[in-house]
């Protein structure tokens, strides 16, 4: 797992330990930057459910303003500190180690809003729909802002099609989706 693009081009980046989480694939990562195009640089970025914290890293890397990184797991918040000072982002950078309900409810009150939000949840606990529903009531995105959603191939978005365009690629057992 690297670093595709950017200032921080070819930094390798550590994996957490175990096995709970899956790094969002080079390929589908590749892909994935190359459906959004240029970064704007007053972007603000959340990765949740954030990993290793490679998407949120990229976004920096490719000129986004600030990413927040968000995950329960102390394996996955230490390697995201650590890929943070590794690729010298820690100035562009705010971890915290949160569900993401409650993370979500603190970065609510602090009237923040993200132009993307990328979503990477556990796959079959209804943490895609939820945390949409969250991000839906607190109003964290911004109006022309777009959330990607990696996720199982089943699951169904539709119920957010009159909230959002939805477009999704199909990469093996795994989907992206872009809501905008």
């Amino acid at each position: 797992m690297r670093v595709i693009t950017g200032i921080a081009k070819g930094h390798k980046l550590k994996a957490p330990k175990g096995t709970n989480t899956r790094p969002t694939t080079d390929r589908v990562k590749e892909t994935l930057f190359n459906i959004i195009g240029d970064i704007h640089p007053d972007s603000i970025i959340l990765d949740l459910f954030a990993g290793s914290g490679s998407i949120g890293i990229e976004f920096l890397s490719r000129g986004a303003k600030k990413s927040y990184f968000i995950d329960s797991d102390i394996s996955s918040y230490k390697t995201i500190l650590e890929n943070i000072n590794k690729t010298k982002f820690n100035d562009r950078s705010e971890v915290y180690k949160n569900t993401y309900d409650k993370a979500l409810r603190v970065l609510r009150n602090k009237g923040i809003r993200f132009n993307y939000i990328f979503l990477d949840p556990p796959y079959d606990k209804g943490l895609v729909e939820k945390s949409i529903e969250f991000i839906i009531e607190y109003d964290l995105l911004t109006k022309d802002g777009l959330i990607i959603v990696e996720h199982e191939k089943a699951l169904d978005l539709t119920a957010f099609s009159n909230k959002y365009s939805i477009n999704t690629r199909n990469y093996g057992d795994t989907s992206v989706s872009f809501l905008k």
